[in-house]
């Protein structure tokens, strides 16, 4: 008799990448040139972290969330953004690039990173206050960075069932600001320690505003193209708010019932998380371990833990 992980892995396969399809299908290569370890490679936290769908997915919800205190960053996305019609792909196109980063050979990572500076260049205005901002602002480019890096490493901390070792989290804040840095941030945090101190500082310049409100109340009718695309929206999205720090939480206005709706779903989510992790062990992360010569299962480990 089938287990409940067999009957539904193929369902959830269909409806995650009907959803999320992979990092740019048939524009880059994650199976060639062999050898290749991109930016990162198979023994660095980055490609841990980044390869567990459900942290990723919900770590990724609540950074948007987080990033909509930061006027002058959301300036940026109000103007030049198609997110009030489109912000499913806004997602993916966060999704692809990510992805393409962290996994793809190194030309190939590297091209992304350029393309997205050409983009940048054409994002410049001014905020609610007046500000002149530019996506291309080193110190946007550290706020957008350290708010998704800190929700990633959370959801994967919180979902993944992995016990990070020590220093794990540490590695994975230094190896992600190469992208940050690449980009054009400066200053960007390299360990838990750093980013506590950057999260300190950067708080008086954060505010829950009307288009904070607008945005997010964007996020929260969000319909997902899969079936049950309320509940999964509502698990995912709230699953994500358990990831906020509890200053973002207090400056959010988060009631005690919405809290606990997110301590909630943070249960649900955990207790699902395997079959997510079953039904997706194809993904692009096995493409970029197979090209490096290491069985998929490798990421389920860290080196430490095996003696490396």
């Amino acid at each position: 008799m089938p287990s409940p992980i067999d009957v539904l892995r193929q369902p959830i396969r269909h409806w995650v990448l009907r959803a999320f399809p992979r990092a740019d299908t048939g524009s880059l290569d994650y199976d060639h040139p062999h050898g290749d370890p991109g930016l990162f490679g198979p023994d660095s936290a980055t490609w841990r972290v980044h390869s567990d769908f459900p942290g990723m997915l919900a770590g990724g919800l609540a950074a948007l969330t987080l990033q909509t205190l930061h006027q002058r960053a959301l300036a940026g996305v109000w103007d030049h953004s198609n997110f009030r019609d489109d912000l499913v792909g806004r997602l993916r196109r966060t999704t692809a690039f990510v992805g393409g980063t962290t996994y793809a050979p190194r030309a190939q990572a590297e091209a992304l990173i350029e393309h997205v500076r050409m983009i940048h260049g054409h994002i410049t205005g001014h905020g609610e206050d007046g500000r002149p901002y530019s996506a291309n602002d080193p110190d946007l480019l550290t706020w957008v960075h350290v708010s998704e890096a800190y929700c990633f490493l959370q959801g994967y901390r919180r979902y993944s069932h992995i016990t990070m070792p020590a220093g794990a989290a540490d590695r994975y804040y230094d190896e992600v600001r190469r992208i940050a840095e690449a980009l054009g941030a400066r200053e960007v945090p390299a360990s838990e320690h750093e980013v506590a101190g950057y999260f300190r500082r950067i708080q008086p310049e954060l505010a829950y505003t009307g288009r904070s409100r607008v945005v997010l109340g964007l996020l929260g009718e969000v319909r997902l193209p899969v079936p049950a695309a309320g509940l999964s929206r509502d698990l995912f999205l709230l699953a994500g708010s358990a990831l906020l720090p509890d200053w973002a939480i207090a400056m959010l206005g988060r009631s005690l019932r919405q809290q606990r709706r997110a301590r909630l779903a943070a249960g649900a989510l955990w207790s699902v998380a395997p079959v997510f992790r079953a039904a997706l062990r194809d993904g692009i992360a096995s493409h970029a371990c197979r090209r490096m010569g290491v069985a998929p299962e490798w990421l389920q480990h860290w080196p430490q833990e095996r003696g490396q």
